[in-house]
């Protein structure tokens, strides 16, 4: 009888070396590096595959398994189910990216949940600056929770992110990058992946501790400040990596509007804030962001 995997499926289980340019995660290793007295991160499991993280860690604080507190990382080699903004699906190898989600509780520390809207945008600066540091390669952030890299002169996406409300007071984020995606992998022409990009390293262990450090070290910046992201640096750090700013967009909103302007600035508020041609500044707090051309 063919084993099952975490996910319930019947499928063979293939080797976790099958594919020797893509090496499994080492979880001890991972927990050693992360999990310490005192810091954010308290709990961290990989698994071979899942359907998607940010589902597993919403329903255990829905009240299945042991429950969820803060600082619960869950990371996953392969994904069948990921899941993006505006319930895009998000499919890669196994092994080929950072698939991971994380629990947060910033209203245990007095974060009013008005001010939570930052979260993505903050993770969004934890990746961009640990796949920098530990991947050697150029990023740019896209409002609100998309991470760009340049493949031979083209902005792609290479990265996204999705926070999802969990449970009484809390919020899961997930992320999803692709680290050794090859050409011929990617699911659509404008993907890419940090290989592409010319990364210097798709190491994929210390990309992984690099983003959770950072995100753990703005995270706790930015709950001491209340969720005040002008206070932090937050909001400075997201407008200085934001590719969106000083471009033409189209915003696509709900109700099938549309707004066109250029993106000048991220309010307070984490929205961002368009001037149109009625010369009227207007801020988006939700909706899908179409890159248009450069301003000017």
């Amino acid at each position: 009888m063919t084993p099952r995997d975490d996910s319930g499926s019947r499928e063979p289980r293939r080797s976790r070396w099958s594919d020797l340019d893509r090496p499994p995660l080492n979880a001890a290793a991972l927990r050693r590096a992360l999990v310490r007295e005192g810091g954010l991160w308290r709990e961290l499991d990989v698994v071979q595959r899942t359907g998607s993280t940010n589902s597993g860690l919403v329903a255990r604080a829905a009240g299945g398994g042991r429950g969820l507190g803060e600082g619960v990382v869950l990371v996953a080699e392969e994904q069948s189910a990921a899941r993006g903004r505006l319930d895009r699906k998000w499919v890669a190898p196994a092994r080929s990216g950072l698939f991971f989600s994380v629990s947060l509780r910033p209203g245990d520390a007095g974060v009013p949940m008005e001010r939570w809207g930052w979260l993505p945008l903050l993770t969004g600066v934890a990746v961009a600056t640990g796949l920098a540091r530990a991947g050697g390669v150029d990023t740019a952030l896209k409002w609100p929770n998309d991470v760009l890299v340049t493949v031979r002169g083209e902005e792609r996406k290479a990265g996204g992110i999705l926070a999802e409300a969990a449970g009484d007071g809390g919020v899961v984020v997930g992320v999803g990058v692709n680290v050794s995606l090859r050409a011929e992998e990617l699911p659509v022409p404008t993907a890419g992946s940090l290989g592409l990009a010319g990364a210097v390293s798709t190491d994929r262990d210390p990309l992984l501790r690099a983003v959770l450090r950072g995100l753990e070290d703005w995270y706790g910046r930015w709950r001491a400040a209340g969720g005040d992201a002008g206070a932090c640096g937050l909001q400075e750090a997201y407008a200085a990596g934001c590719a969106t700013l000083g471009r033409v967009v189209r915003a696509e909103l709900p109700g099938d509007r549309a707004l066109v302007g250029e993106a000048v600035a991220v309010d307070g508020d984490g929205r961002l804030v368009l001037a149109t041609e009625a010369g009227v500044q207007e801020p988006v707090g939700a909706g899908d962001i179409v890159h248009l051309r450069a301003a000017g």
